[in-house]
């Protein structure tokens, strides 16, 4: 029973979550959005004491419950041990507590987060490994599925689904996002839990305070016949029949074990957990049940029938050409880019969330796969914050409408000579869209270069004049970033 109540909740946090990254309305976050802020390792960047400590009390009284029912990558982990188990049954043995390795691979972790050096550390922390690969290789799936709907929809005269474009939006992501999902794939359908227990810094985190969990899988040894099922079966290989004892830093409660065990030689209990049961000793189910600290989620999706969109013409439009910024532009509520860099786990889910398409992976080598704000396909809307409500880690701050209208992430910077009105032309489209009049244009000088004047006092980096510049590839104007956020 114990077992099947862990699948459950498994399932049901993994499903959430996955829908989590791969919704494009805004309408998940507004149910799920809490499942990535009780992540770890995004709890602690953004200094969640509330969760931190339920997640640390979670483990002292039932384990690494946290590996097995709440960390995607964990449930993922499982998915791929199922299916290798399908292929070989009884494929594992008891190995030794990699504890050398565990404890270079989390020092090397934490010294990068320090040094800043987050691009590198992010690629083995289990949540935005997993962000990273719903985003690049489920999404586009879901995407597409959506687009199937939306065509015979639109045949039948109705939008309840509407066609939404599926682009890549980094190459580097998509090759780190399919190189994690091979490498880990491949370890969990061959050796189950072996990067869980050995690279994974959650994992060796969790798995010392497990060691003094109360509620712990305990072997009577006058009930074993040592026939081994329980190793054999065991993914994070941490069962030693011969001695009758578990590893519980490698143990993510997954009670497999207990499960596997015809004999009813293994049982959940608290304390020190003694191997003997005394004689005629009848065990207590009722005070042995797993701890559920949180509630079964459900999740409803109600998409609202929307227009679809069309551009108007049927002209092929050349696409617009990236600027090189000297500073990159980091989303409202990031404060900067040293703020930014230090926080972000580069999971991708502020990306996945952008309603415009403007949040998009970095490929600066220093900030790789870090979002950073890019204006071809769209601008940074004054009414739109969800970025800053999903950030699980903190590197977004949570601001509302009227903070973010206060906020200067970057100012304008023309180009003349790509400007139409130095040719003669008539052009206002970066005055018209500029939502706090920042850009002033001064007509009837003769002779004048530059007839495109940007107030920097009022620019706050929304990219819309970037955006709906009409010159091709290059735009006549652009927004170059600040690399600390102003206040105006």
């Amino acid at each position: 029973m114990l077992r099947k109540i862990r699948i459950v909740l498994a399932a049901l946090f993994f499903a959430a979550i996955t829908l989590l990254f791969l919704d494009f309305t805004g309408v998940m976050h507004t149910y799920l959005g809490w499942m990535a802020k009780v992540q770890f390792l995004p709890a602690v960047l953004a200094l969640n004491v509330g969760v931190i400590v339920a997640l640390l009390l979670l483990t002292l009284l039932v384990g690494r419950v946290y590996c097995s029912v709440i960390c995607p990558m964990g449930v993922m982990q499982d998915c791929f041990s199922w299916l290798g188990g399908k292929v070989k049954k009884n494929r594992f043995h008891f190995a030794k507590n990699r504890v050398v390795l565990r404890i270079v691979a989390l020092v090397a972790f934490v010294l990068l987060m320090v040094l800043g050096l987050n691009a590198i550390a992010i690629l083995v922390a289990p949540y935005s490994a997993y962000g990273r690969i719903a985003t690049s290789l489920f999404q586009p799936v879901y995407l597409w599925i959506n687009n199937i709907f939306a065509y015979f929809c639109e045949r039948a005269e109705s939008y309840t689904f509407y066609h939404v474009d599926v682009w890549v939006k980094s190459g580097a992501v998509l090759a780190v996002s399919v190189v994690t999902f091979v490498v880990i794939g491949v370890l969990s359908f061959r050796w189950g839990r072996l990067w869980c227990n050995t690279i994974c810094p959650v994992g060796t985190v969790l798995g010392f305070l497990s060691k003094f969990a109360w509620l712990k899988p305990h072997i009577d040894d006058k009930k074993c016949v040592g026939c081994g099922k329980c190793a054999k079966n065991c993914k994070s290989q941490c069962i030693n029949p011969e001695t009758h004892e578990i590893d519980y830093s490698r143990c993510v409660a997954c009670m497999d074990c207990m499960d596997n065990c015809k004999l009813g030689a293994i049982k959940l209990s608290g304390g020190c957990g003694k191997k003997q049961a005394k004689a005629g000793e009848e065990v207590d189910t009722s005070r042995r049940k797993f701890v559920v600290t949180t509630a079964a989620v459900g999740a409803a999706m109600a998409v609202e029938a929307q227009a679809t969109k069309v551009d108007g013409g049927l002209a092929v439009i050349e696409d617009k050409q990236l600027p090189e910024r000297q500073v990159p532009v980091k989303p409202f509520g990031a404060q900067g880019l040293k703020h930014f860099s230090q926080h972000c786990t580069a999971c991708q889910l502020c990306v996945a969330e952008c309603p415009e398409k403007v949040l998009r992976p970095s490929k600066n080598l220093t900030t790789m796969m870090q979002p950073e704000m890019q204006f071809d396909k769209g601008y940074c809307r004054p009414d739109c914050t969800r970025c800053s409500e999903v950030c699980p880690a903190g590197a977004i701050k949570k601001i509302d409408i009227a903070e973010k209208s206060a906020i200067s992430v970057g100012h304008a910077v023309t180009i003349p000579h790509n400007c139409l009105l130095s040719s003669g032309e008539e052009c206002h489209a970066c005055e018209r869209h500029c939502p706090t009049g920042a850009i002033t244009i001064m007509e009837g000088i003769e002779g004048a270069h530059n007839n495109v004047t940007v107030n920097e006092q009022l620019c706050i980096g929304c990219g819309a004049c970037e955006h709906y510049c009409p010159v091709r590839p290059f735009s006549a104007i652009y927004v170059e970033g600040r690399e600390t956020h102003q206040t105006i």
